[in-house]
């Protein structure tokens, strides 16, 4: 994430190019990765009924493991357990392609969405490094960073938006078409298993099955026009906060590792935001630092993603006139708990990939910029003996 000035040589034409490209990397590397939790935490927000904690309701694994209770709680009790159940009762069903069901439009959505992200962050970070009051020698503020992710994040949600829509409906709808039976919870289970994380349906409004991507765009297309494309467009938006939020903390947790290690080889006792942004950290510090900004902004800003997956979801999207209805009616029938439905799967799932993602980012930048350096040097040295 680095504000580069024209100075620094770039792999491609600009710095922002350079974090793009790492940024896109990062993105279908994290989501190769971790694409069966993603498709679990998704369908876990949708649910709209709690999953069983009746051992005698689940499945024969859920219920191997309850019968275990150092091994329930060593895997960290009912939420990790329900993750794994899950996960199981995917890939029995479908196979492990099931597990993979939707990774195109996550892939493209993730690689799109990391890609445009640092084009537009790196370019609003570079304008704000050089025309902010206190001068070029200074870094930029908590605010600053918040108002550069916010801006990109705002712009990158409005470009991407239709891609997460069509992500959506993938994961909440199987490949194959399931065998309906009302569940113990009193939902119906798209696994055909009680309380297991399928979806609410019926045999009259079964959600439609997109047999791919560009199958979904065209149905939506046809069906809902360009509405349905941007079906939580709002939420989206609102969710910049959480982005904005995480990449604020990363930025000053950063800053403050950075201007650690500067320290150690200069008097110095300010630094530039090109002098932090190229320092490399050891990926243990970039791991701890994402997670704990990531931890951060979760706990602030998951209601949105429930409500945000229940819009867009064929499955649930008819049940509410609107965001707003869609928030009123979880919060009056499910209360607190059911605004952060599926947040430890979402925290299994998450922290793993924003540091999976982060490392990854951070590595290919260096990359580039190391490669554009050794490039440069060695125009510059064929120069001279010209």
């Amino acid at each position: 994430m680095s504000a580069s000035a024209s100075s620094e040589p770039t792999y491609f034409s600009s710095a922002a190019l350079d974090r793009a490209c790492a940024g896109m990397a990062a993105g279908v590397i994290s989501t190769m990765c971790m694409n069966p939790l993603d498709l679990v935490k998704t369908r876990f927000q949708v649910n709209q009924v709690p999953f069983s904690a009746e051992p005698a309701d689940r499945s024969r694994l859920y219920q191997g493991i309850a019968r275990r209770p150092w091994l329930f709680y060593m895997m960290g009790g009912k939420p990790v357990v329900d993750i794994v159940d899950a996960v199981r009762g995917i890939a029995a069903q479908d196979g492990l392609a099931g597990l993979y069901r939707g990774v195109m439009p996550n892939i493209v959505g993730n690689a799109s969405s990391w890609g445009l992200y640092f084009l537009w962050y790196t370019m609003i970070k570079d304008y704000m490094a050089q025309h902010h009051s206190r001068g070029a020698s200074q870094p930029l503020t908590a605010s600053e960073h918040l108002l550069a992710a916010s801006t990109s994040g705002v712009i990158t949600a409005v470009m991407t938006n239709p891609l997460w829509v069509i992500k959506t409906r993938m994961f909440t709808s199987s490949a194959l078409q399931p065998t309906v039976r009302p569940s113990a919870a009193g939902t119906h289970s798209a696994t055909s298993e009680p309380g297991r994380a399928g979806l609410a349906t019926s045999k009259t409004n079964a959600p439609i099955v997109y047999r791919n991507m560009w199958h979904g765009f065209v149905s939506t297309w046809q069906t809902e026009g360009i509405v349905g494309l941007y079906r939580g467009v709002g939420l989206a938006i609102i969710g910049v906060s959480n982005g904005a939020i995480q990449f604020m903390a990363y930025e000053q947790l950063k800053q403050w590792r950075s201007s650690a290690y500067l320290r150690r080889t200069s008097s110095d006792a300010r630094f530039s935001e090109q002098q932090l942004d190229n320092v490399k950290l050891p990926n243990v510090e970039y791991t701890l630092i994402s997670g704990a900004a990531k931890l951060f902004a979760i706990l602030l800003t998951y209601p949105y993603q429930v409500i945000r997956s229940r819009v867009q979801s064929l499955a649930t999207s008819h049940l509410y006139r609107s965001t707003w209805d869609c928030a009123r009616i979880t919060f009056r029938d499910e209360g607190l708990r059911g605004m952060y439905r599926g947040l430890a799967t979402n925290i299994v799932r998450i922290l793993p990939g924003t540091c999976v993602t982060f490392v990854a980012y951070e590595n290919v930048s260096w990359m580039l910029r190391t490669a554009a350096a050794r490039r440069s040097s060695t125009s510059t040295s064929e120069q001279h003996t010209v």
